[in-house]
């Protein structure tokens, strides 16, 4: 039996949910036809769907016609859920475009038009309510023809018994005008056999058109029996492939990914293997299930051309793939407004969960925490997206939650190229990078290219900096917004064939970025962009000078202008940002009197209309953007010290010469694309460093000598002969759970509470603070090993109380050959670092891989680690306030103790002199 999976995709009110009930209907997998209007359509299930008349979640039917299996996609039509339509075009063998015939093409009957052509899908045409049309359909066939495509063909006549000869030859005659080969064909013999014409209807240079009423179930077969037989059958490898459509959960609260089958077979309790975030995974499957509507019922396997619900799968995401499927789709659209939560910050931490739930169903929701500000922001595409979040959170969770009035979501570019260099060497690391970052084209993103020799930086280095530019979102310097529509290209880079490490080059590609785009705002080569709409506005003539007068206040611009002598209207088509023309429709009801209608889908960025004053409103300060740093690290006598972005040019290592003399000062969103014509002259080395250290000078007060580094270190690991310190770390329970030693970062393991409140960790630079106390400074002058026993034991104390997670990190970067070793001491843990990294970082890397997960707070007094630890998003506690919290601690414990009336024992055991 033939497989196919159809898509119905139309401008809202087509008729979309109505065809689909006939074609069940027909086909005898439902009773009866449901209607819109009568709130019982078979596929429009939710209660907001039959609320307003219109399809919100994409859902799926399967029947059959004749020896062919349909499997059905009912999707929405609203602009506003575009996203959900555009999930299942990857998926798609074939979409049926309804079209509404009063009105003809819609606005966003272009936009489905063009998502179809891009996705390269075979498309069959359903003019819809043609017994309420006063038009003929010669007419809106020509309407078709000249506003999509030349290859639309009313095929009726070939399907209907009843039609003339004369009338087949003629469309024959028609198809065969589409492909040179066919005309041939038919020349010679007379007729064009059905593989033929599903060849051309497989390339899309034939699209049948079939008309009729889908509530009255007129012309619905015609449309069936041309699937049916022109479609080709697909040959599908006998590998397992498939592809997530999207996740969500059923009545019981139950995880279900639905995917199509695109090779093999799946069944029951297999083992699948797939990529999500980087990550690989292998989960099991434990339920199969083939959903009708909102019934199921469970099958032991799945072969290719079926749509399935899945359990099992934890992690996987609607886009991801399954085994042998390579190819990922292209997202086309995004969000264009951002929404803050409007309630207290307590109530947002419990919501937090609920929303990343609802993002898991919906990735495009777009669900941001702000941990700085303490605010929870959703990013969606329009109005009525918002009503249906606040519905599902309603009825789904019983949550009442209140939104601001919305803010555009703006990015950032350059009108002209700029240099960007970014140095990373604390002491035994070392990297740099430098890049030229250029206007690229509009809604392309961020593309990176290499120009440096495989000579001068390793392949490995340079693909390890192309992951860095893409692994994270980029902000630009004027408003804080990412930045978007940039080439960035690598023309420089330097490694240490002893110190470098992968993430070196991380922190090294990050600050040459942030150095470029803050050389790029100071010469005033900076840009910001917008949301555009496209729209179309169809109103009675008599109202074009208001509506004229609209867009041009609006800062909008008209691109096409229709009259309609039959019936006295105008079509204005055009562009105009999203944050003028968000609920324009209303005021077009308003004066129109109802007689008008505003349609707009996303257009793309483009230059910002009034930059002055969204960057006035949102006054970002990009010096203090502690998580986007700018400067670069050197390193000078033994110790790293930070220099600004505009000062970076007299201490880098590398000497790129640039001729930037050809550069067109323009961005690509203001017409033709011109690559700015820019060239490399030179690169030298500026400055030899051995070791990792260069000989610049660097503050006094950031300089630690090296015999005081000596002096910590020669008294350090091997002194320790306590057995206590020399159990592995992993034999022992401890609520830190499980240590990743690729990364040096704890990570959860087994199955973790989702979105609980973050685990607290306290992570203390064991030898820092020790030189930052005096008491145990003075200790560690006799014997260092005591002194680290001290703080050990104030810290089990301080864990006693405060219950956070306390991990003591010493450095043994010296001791050839020690691997990093984790200890349990009492109630706290301790790492001594491996041969080669110090407890800086170490500490570094746990910020940088586990802030967004863990409420991370570091525990010293070293300038230049503090500064790169808010660079990670972690809390900071200076080696002087621990100190005073340790004081507080202790306080509290003899005023529990003395609580409980034992003062005796309070006298023989606590002796508050000598705490520290």
């Amino acid at each position: 039996m033939k497989r196919f999976v159809i898509g119905i995709l139309a401008h809202v009110d087509a008729g979309k949910t109505t065809l689909s009930d006939a074609i069940l209907y027909l086909c005898k997998s439902i009773r009866k036809p449901g209607r819109v209007d009568k709130k019982d359509s078979f596929l429009d299930s939710y209660a907001l769907e039959r609320e307003r008349g219109i399809t919100i979640f994409s859902k799926q039917a399967v029947f059959e016609y004749g020896d062919v299996s349909f499997t059905l996609l009912d999707t929405p039509g609203h602009v506003d859920f575009s996203t959900e339509m555009e999930r299942t075009l990857s998926v798609l063998d074939a979409a049926v475009l309804v079209v509404s015939g009063p009105e003809g093409i819609q606005a966003h009957t272009r936009t489905l038009w063009k998502l179809l052509k891009s996705y390269d899908i075979p498309t069959f045409v359903f003019v819809n309510k043609m017994d309420r049309n006063m038009r003929g359909a010669g007419d809106i066939l020509v309407e078709l023809k000249e506003g999509l495509s030349g290859g639309f063909v009313d095929m009726t006549a070939l399907l209907d018994t009843g039609s003339k000869r004369a009338e087949k030859e003629a469309v024959l005659e028609e198809i065969s005008l589409k492909d040179e080969d066919v005309l041939e064909e038919y020349v010679e013999n007379g007729s064009i056999p059905d593989e033929r014409i599903g060849e051309l209807i497989t390339d899309r240079k034939v699209f049948p058109c079939f008309f009729g009423s889908a509530l009255k179930q007129e012309g619905v077969l015609y449309l069936l029996e041309a699937m049916k037989r022109y479609l080709p059958e697909i040959d599908y490898d006998d590998e397992f492939a498939s592809r997530v459509i999207k996740t969500g959960r059923d009545s019981s609260g139950k995880r279900v990914v639905y995917l199509k089958i695109t090779g093999g077979t799946l069944k029951n309790r297999d083992l699948v293997t797939y990529c999500t975030d980087g990550e690989d995974r292998e989960e099991k499957i434990t339920e199969i299930r083939l959903y009708n509507g909102e019934k199921y019922e469970n099958i032991d396997s799945a072969v290719p051309g079926m749509v399935v619900g899945v359990t099992g799968l934890t992690f996987i995401k609607a886009g991801d793939i399954l085994g042998n499927e390579d190819v990922t789709p292209e997202k086309k659209l995004t969000p264009v407004l951002s929404y803050r939560v409007a309630e207290e910050p307590a109530r947002l931490r419990e919501l937090l969960p609920v929303f990343k739930e609802l993002e898991d169903e919906e990735p495009m929701l777009g669900v941001h925490w702000n941990d700085e500000v303490k605010e929870l922001q959703v990013s969606i595409m329009g109005e009525i997206q918002l009503e249906v979040l606040k519905s599902n959170l309603k009825s789904r969770y019983n949550e009442e939650v209140r939104f601001d009035k919305g803010s555009i979501l703006y990015r950032e570019t350059l009108t002209a190229p700029v240099l960007g260099v970014g140095h990373y060497e604390p002491l035994r690391h070392y990297a740099e990078v430098q890049v030229v970052i250029e206007p690229g084209e509009p809604g392309s993103g961020i593309v990176f290219v290499s120009k440096c020799p495989k000579e001068e930086l390793d392949t490995n280095w340079q693909r390890l900096i192309m992951t860095h530019v893409y692994e994270k979102e980029h902000l630009g310097c004027m408003i804080g917004a990412p930045v978007a529509d940039v080439r960035i290209t690598l023309v420089a880079g330097r490694a240490h064939q002893k110190h470098t490490e992968g993430g070196d080059f991380r922190q090294a590609t990050y600050r040459a970025l942030r150095q470029g785009m803050m050389r790029a705002f100071s010469e005033g080569k900076g840009r910001i962009l917008e949301p555009y709409y496209e729209f179309a506005l169809d109103l009675p003539k008599e109202h074009t000078g208001r509506a004229m007068t609209d867009i041009d206040r609006k800062f909008g611009k008209v691109t096409g202008h229709e009259e309609s002598g039959k019936d006295g209207r105008v079509l204005l088509t055009g562009i105009g940002p999203v944050s003028e023309f968000e609920g324009y429709s209303k005021d077009v009801t308003a004066y129109t009197k109802g007689l008008g209608n505003f349609y707009c889908t996303f257009g793309g960025y483009r230059p910002c209309h009034n930059e002055d004053d969204v960057m006035a409103g949102k006054g970002y300060d990009p010096a203090s953007d502690m998580r986007n740093p700018s400067y670069s690290v050197f390193c000078a006598k033994g110790a790293g010290f930070p220099v600004e972005w505009d000062k970076v040019d007299d201490y880098k290592h590398l000497d790129v010469k640039i001729d930037f003399a050809g550069s067109v000062n323009r961005t690509a969103h203001e017409g033709e694309v011109q690559t700015p014509s820019w060239g490399i002259k030179e690169v030298h080395i500026k400055d030899e460093s051995d070791g990792g250290e260069c000989v610049l000078s660097a503050p006094d007060e950031m300089i630690i000598s090296g015999d005081e580094i000596d002096s910590i270190l020669n008294r350090t690991f091997y002194a320790n002969k306590k057995a206590e310190y020399r159990n592995p770390f992993r034999k022992h329970k401890s609520t830190v759970k499980a240590l990743s030693q690729d990364s040096g970062g704890y990570k959860a393991s087994g199955k973790d509470k989702a979105y609980e409140k973050k685990p607290e960790y306290l992570l203390v630079d064991g030898y820092n603070i020790i030189f930052a106390w005096e008491e145990l400074k003075s200790i560690a002058s006799a014997n260092l090993d005591a002194a680290r026993d001290r703080l050990n034991e104030i810290l089990c104390n301080y864990r006693a109380v405060n219950r956070c997670e306390i991990i003591a990190v010493y450095d043994a970067y010296r001791v050839q050959g020690h691997p990093t070793e984790y200890l349990k001491y009492n109630n706290i843990n301790i790492v001594f670092t491996k041969e080669a990294e110090t407890a800086d970082r170490f500490i570094e890397r746990f910020a940088h891989e586990n802030a967004a997960r863990f409420d991370v707070t570091v525990a010293t007094s070293d300038g230049l680690e503090q500064i790169i630890i808010r660079g990670q998003g972690a809390k900071l506690l200076s080696a002087r306030d621990f100190y005073d919290e340790v004081k507080r601690t202790e306080n509290r414990i003899s005023e529990i103790l003395l609580t409980k009336g034992d003062n005796q024992k309070l006298k023989q055991t606590i002796d508050t002199k000598n705490i520290l």
